[in-house]
């Protein structure tokens, strides 16, 4: 049997968010140890995906995922061998997804659908595409009203709500007229949800979302919606989705870089709403030179910095310079923004742990194995038939990297010989098997839960830092809560962006360390980031290449200069983050020095092994910045 090299927070992220209960039926059920994890994978790649491996193929499958040389997506490894994967198909195994806002209902209703299945959701709120929706009605009343007799009953179901979104949108666009609606079929808070786990929020979120939302629409009443109410509503869609605490409601909004209005969204200084916490935001910008002195002012530390979407690049290339695999129907990214998508699109991910790689010749191996069970998920029927067709032809995937910054130089130099490997590798196997060629294949993704298994640093980045406090958000009820308390792990609140506390979940502070060989943040300059990105996107990824450039406020100059040089011909999409003070309440990691994180270590154990509930488990994200969720 393989050992598993776990990382420090290894076993416990593992048990957190992937451990399912050995017996579906028994809620007092244990729940599974990663061999037990790892066989249920093998033998749904079998059952359900239909890949056919053989016995040996099997065998050896099993020690990859055991020896954590590569990983299914997070999403195939919570709900591979599951009911839910033969009842909802394509969409509850799919990362990424996307959309475009040019029409009154169908893309907000689209996109709480993939939400609420778990999918991170991007949309493209261009002006092009949202003055297209048609002028608002007249102001209209909707109406809870808890009774038999109300207009629409709500069903207690992930239908039912989208149903109750779809209706009011229809209200105050199409109709211009009002309606009750009843939540008395809605399940109360905290009653267990089955096939995602976690548990019910009740009615009462998703009521305050469609007040909010129709409040909005009726301030617009008798003219059009804006980009920025369509944020808004996307906002508002995401904070009731993630209020049941089962998922978090992972968005990226992709707006013009001349919109002031929109780019002002996350200027913290000038207040806004909880809700806008809902979204990274990006700009469209296809020429680097027409971006305008606005889009900079959130680098200063006034708000949160935007990133930037080369469209025209992403429709002309796959890998830099590679014109063989144009991508003319892209019009947006996923949440993490290294999956370029058309609208409906969903795509699926997967991990090779780079520096636990031996061998030129393993790496191919591993890459041809994670490819050949997301192929066969690609070919799943969905039960939304847009986003069906897009997918099956265009069977686009991501295999990424991560631990790139740990590893050698000679498993960096593998990579482009292994893409040239994958990619004649698809030709055939496509044509045997009878499904399309992949229109691509690899990226670089952020990372976080996945390399959290391994201890790897995530993706393409560097270390944060050699020493650091990893903050892990959980369900405040959940049995592990008590496990990390007991252990004496720091455990407190959520706090929202006005201080207030969000009980539904606590944030678990974990100290931990690097290798001293790790490359870390603070020995990498914004520059050097920025010209690793472009590497990538050479030698590895023909979808984009995701890294959050940590900078300091005396690089930007820098920064703006090495744009206009290369951002045009060389980037797809690229994102900042103020290293430190950078005003974020309990963020994701933290900086401390040798002598905190020893004082630090001494007054906790670490957990090596522990027993969660399924109904405990909170959907967690596979990137490093908290935006992706993987259930």
């Amino acid at each position: 049997m393989v050992e598993t090299p776990w990382g420090p927070l290894g076993y416990v992220t593992y048990k957190r968010t992937y451990a399912r209960r050995l017996n579906e039926n028994n809620a007092n059920s244990k729940t599974e140890e990663f061999e037990n994890t790892v066989d249920r994978i093998v033998k749904a790649s079998d059952k359900q995906l239909k890949v056919g491996f053989s016995s040996e193929e099997e065998k050896r499958l099993k020690e990859i995922l055991l020896g954590l040389k590569g990983s299914v997506a997070g999403r195939f490894m919570w709900q591979l061998g599951t009911k839910t994967i033969d009842r909802l198909g394509l969409m509850s195994l799919q990362n990424c997804a996307f959309t475009v806002v040019n029409e009154p209902v169908r893309p907000f209703t689209w996109a709480m659908d993939a939400l609420m299945l778990g999918s991170g959701v991007g949309y493209n709120i261009q002006r092009e595409y949202v003055y297209e929706l048609p002028k608002l009605k007249r102001k209209v009343r909707i109406v809870r009203k808890d009774t038999n007799d109300a207009d629409f009953i709500v069903p207690d179901s992930r239908e039912g709500w989208v149903k109750l979104l779809r209706k009011t949108l229809e209200s105050h666009f199409i109709t211009g007229e009002g309606f009750t609606y009843s939540t008395i079929c809605v399940r109360g808070k905290g009653t267990p949800i089955k096939g995602f786990g976690g548990v019910a929020s009740g009615p009462e979120e998703l009521c305050w979302g469609i007040r909010e939302i129709s409040k909005l629409l009726n301030s617009r009443a008798g003219k059009k919606a804006r980009p920025i109410d369509c944020l808004d509503i996307m906002n508002i869609i995401g904070y009731i989705v993630v209020a049941g605490n089962v998922r978090r409601s992972a968005q990226i909004a992709i707006g013009d870089y001349d919109d002031i209005q929109y780019l002002e969204a996350k200027r913290w200084d000038l207040g806004i709403p909880n809700w806008r916490a809902m979204s990274n935001n990006s700009v469209v910008c296809n020429d680097i030179t027409l971006l305008p002195e606005q889009f900079w002012e959130g680098y200063n530390g006034n708000g949160e910095p935007y990133g930037l979407i080369n469209l025209k690049l992403s429709r002309e290339i796959g890998r830099t310079g590679d014109t063989n695999y144009p991508d003319p129907d892209v019009a947006g990214y996923n949440p993490c923004a290294e999956q370029s998508l058309a609208p409906f699109e969903t795509c699926c991910l997967a991990e090779i742990h780079l520096p636990n790689i031996e061998s030129q010749e393993e790496l191919i191996e591993v890459a041809i194995y994670l490819y050949r069970i997301s192929k066969h998920s690609l070919a799943l029927p969905c039960h939304a038939k847009e986003t069906e067709d897009i997918v099956h032809k265009n069977m686009r995937m991501g295999i990424g990297i991560t631990g790139y910054c740990m590893a050698t130089e000679e498993q960096q130099s593998w990579l482009e010989e292994t893409y040239k490997e994958l990619r004649e590798f698809d030709v055939h196997y496509s044509k045997e098997k009878r499904f399309p060629p992949s229109i691509k294949l690899t990226t670089v993704k952020p990372s976080g839960t996945l390399s959290l298994l391994s201890g790897v640093t995530p993706g393409a980045h560097p270390g944060y830092s050699h020493y650091h406090i990893r903050r892990i958000r959980m369900a405040s009820d959940s049995a592990l809560v008590q496990v990390c308390k007991q252990n004496g792990y720091k455990v407190e609140f959520q706090r929202n962006f006005d201080g207030s506390d969000d009980t539904n979940t606590v944030v678990v502070e974990f100290p931990c360390k690097f290798p001293e060989n790790t490359v870390v943040s603070k020995d990498m300059k914004a520059l050097e980031q920025l010209e690793l990105v472009k590497k990538l996107q050479t030698e590895w990824s023909d979808n984009s290449v995701s890294v959050t450039i940590y900078y300091r406020k005396e690089e930007l100059d820098g920064i703006k200069e090495w744009l206009n040089s290369n951002y045009n011909d060389n980037l797809k999409t690229v994102s900042f983050l103020l290293h430190s003070e950078h005003g974020f309440d309990q963020a994701p990691l933290e900086e401390i020095d040798r002598q905190k994180y020893e004082d630090m270590v001494k007054s906790v154990k670490p957990i090596t092994n522990c027993e969660v509930n399924e109904e405990d488990i909170k959907g967690s994200f596979e990137c490093a910045t908290g935006a992706c969720p993987i259930k």
